[in-house]
């Protein structure tokens, strides 16, 4: 179930008024814009914390060092022609 709380911001007067107008604009209330944008960003960090990096990957990480210029899309078509002959 979800439920709606109140909340009070303080904010800029120019940033209130741009964002009153951005919201105007594009059909939507500025509570649901700030919600969005909350919901957006607090999303974002979880799935950053769900992502774990297993400690052989991150043993494997940087341990090969490439040109500036390898072409691994190159290298792997050329890997396939040759295994295909």
């Amino acid at each position: 179930m979800n439920m709606e709380t109140k909340l009070t911001l303080r904010l800029n007067d120019k940033v209130i008024e741009r964002a009153k107008n951005y919201a105007r604009n594009h059909k939507i209330s500025l509570s649901k814009m700030v919600e969005s944008y909350l919901d957006s960003i607090t999303k974002q960090k979880e799935e950053e914390r769900k992502i774990s990096i297993t400690p052989l990957v991150e043993s494997l990480s940087g341990v090969i060092d490439l040109p500036v210029d390898f072409d691994y899309k190159k290298e792997y078509r050329d890997y396939l022609d040759e295994k295909y002959k």
